[in-house]
């Protein structure tokens, strides 16, 4: 019984990996993104391991998500061949629409940077790393992975990410509970669950830990399961899975992503822009144009930082230096301030996080601990320039957009700029 480990430039098949898929009895393949397809195909189940594919350029598991390879995994798991993508590899599955599985793999979720919430204050973003209990909220035999465990018992397994907040329409959310494809939620030592941190430990979206696909052979899980043996009901269950050929028969979902229309950007009124150039190359954006040209598209991408500060009324005009003099939202070893430059056969997007935590935090900052008055708010962003190299901008930017690449609907806005 054969499981493929599967790794992407910068994912960490870690020994734990290894040694989990053994004590279940089963065999462990390594097997690389550029390794020949009957290899990947000859192996009965898969396992996305942690890491950084791709160094998670643009964001976690977007570019891995584009890549062949995954086209190869989707048609093994319609064959109903389990499929276990952990931390770095459940942001891979989200990003290709394998789970929730929506009609036709529409992206139905996002996995975003994490919060840490208590008492109604952010605590902290980003990378966490800690322990966590997780609880099973479906039935056991609802999925390819829990069959060993019960209705509500919890393990304690560590977790070690930086972008593991689950996001989606509450109208999905509660089909996929009806669904039952909300299968683990973080909860406290007693087995209840809360909003807060450190019992929610990233912010996500009612404490979800992990969703599967309508047919349960596909699961997307944020903590790590194999770096403890606490986990290993996660692996037999998956090895019994495969050795009885179960079949788990369920509805489709029914929810539709809506159709997203992209408006002009318009700066608030007495707010300051502030656009950062890196001064050394720019490998997320050269990534990006590289994964893009993989499927077909013949693109140059360049990418700037886009800073806005919005002014409360009647403050003095010397704002703008005062808050360039602190270097807080440029390095001036790799970053330089620059103007925005029309270019011809291009179109600039404008992406933010919905919530904007690091706009939230840098506000903060220039407030209480450089001491500057005048600022009303502060929004960080991404100014994405598509350079067509051909002569039809209009179908290639629509290309580029139906890939998500550059921003995942339901965790950032989107906007023409300039």
């Amino acid at each position: 019984m054969k499981i493929a480990i599967v790794q992407f430039p910068g994912s960490n098949c870690e020994r734990e990996s290894i040694l989990a898929i053994k004590r279940a009895g089963m065999e462990p393949v390594e097997f690389l993104w550029n390794e020949p397809a009957d290899k990947l195909q000859a192996c009965n189940g898969y396992f996305l391991v942690g890491g950084f594919a791709y160094e998670d350029r643009s964001r976690a598991g977007i570019i891995a998500s584009l890549d062949s390879v995954m086209r190869i995994i989707r048609e093994e798991s319609e064959k109903g061949k389990p499929v276990l993508g952990i931390c770095n590899g459940a942001q891979i599955l989200v990003e290709t629409g394998l789970v929730p599985s929506l009609k036709d793999y529409r992206v139905g979720m996002a996995l975003a940077t994490n919060r840490r919430v208590k008492d109604g204050h952010v605590l902290g973003t980003g990378y966490y790393n800690a322990w966590a209990n997780v609880q099973l909220t479906a039935p056991s035999e609802r999925n390819a992975f829990t069959r060993h465990l019960e209705p509500d018992q919890w393990m304690t397994i560590p977790i070690a990410h930086a972008e593991g907040r689950f996001m989606m329409p509450s109208e999905l959310l509660d089909e996929l509970r009806t669904n039952d494809q909300t299968v683990f939620r973080y909860c406290d030592d007693t087995g209840n669950t809360s909003s807060e941190f450190p019992i929610n430990p990233n912010g996500s979206m009612d404490n979800l830990a992990a969703v599967c696909n309508p047919t349960g052979n596909v699961l997307a899980m944020m903590p790590h399961p194999e770096r403890t043996t606490n986990g290993d009901p996660i692996f037999t269950s998956m090895r019994d899975y495969i050795k009885d050929n179960t079949k788990i028969t369920v509805s489709s979902l029914s929810f539709k992503p809506p159709n997203v229309s992209l408006s002009n950007y318009i700066p608030q009124e007495s707010s300051i822009e502030l656009l950062v150039d890196l001064i050394i190359t720019d490998n997320e954006a050269v990534s990006v144009e590289n994964a893009l040209r993989q499927l077909g598209l013949s693109v140059t991408i360049t990418r700037q930082t886009h800073w806005e500060v919005v002014a409360q009324p009647g403050t003095n005009n010397n704002l703008r230096e005062k808050i360039i003099s602190t270097g807080e939202l440029f390095n001036s070893n790799k970053e330089i301030l620059t103007v925005s430059k029309p270019k011809e056969n291009a179109t600039t997007l404008l992406v933010r996080y919905k919530d904007d935590i690091e706009g939230q935090h840098k506000c903060e900052a220039l407030k209480n601990w450089f001491h500057i008055d005048g600022i009303h708010e502060i929004k960080r962003g991404v100014l994405w320039t598509i350079t067509s190299n051909d002569n039809h901008l209009e179908e290639v930017v629509n290309k580029v957009l139906d890939t998500h690449i550059l921003y995942n609907p339901y965790s950032h806005n989107c906007f023409y700029y300039g």
